[in-house]
């Protein structure tokens, strides 16, 4: 009799390996839906984005994340505090200012 753990196992090893390819599709398609955004000229470019939070908080930038038609930015500042700046993609309006701990 062939024990069921062993085929639990690969099942497991299965799914595990699946998830990231699952995620990358994801990210893809993300992406192409961003792209074909700014290409209409329904969202404002990163770098406008980019060059005004850095203007309002000086420092390194950290990361830029697209969720949702939301502009993402995350600056360390000098000080070491980090700043997450919101923006809408489509104007370019500034939505929030928060100090990340």
């Amino acid at each position: 009799m062939i024990s069921s753990l062993p085929v639990m196992r690969l099942a497991c090893l299965l799914l595990l390996l699946n998830v990231p390819l699952v995620w990358a599709h994801g990210q893809d398609a993300a992406q192409q839906t961003a792209r074909q955004a700014l290409k209409q000229g329904r969202y404002v470019p990163l770098e406008n984005i980019v060059r005004d939070a850095l203007q309002r908080h000086p420092g390194t930038l950290l990361e830029v994340e697209l969720d949702d038609g939301v502009y993402e930015v995350d600056i360390l500042r000098a000080d070491g505090v980090v700043i997450e700046l919101d923006y809408d993609a489509r104007n370019g309006k500034l939505l929030k200012t928060e100090l990340d701990d």
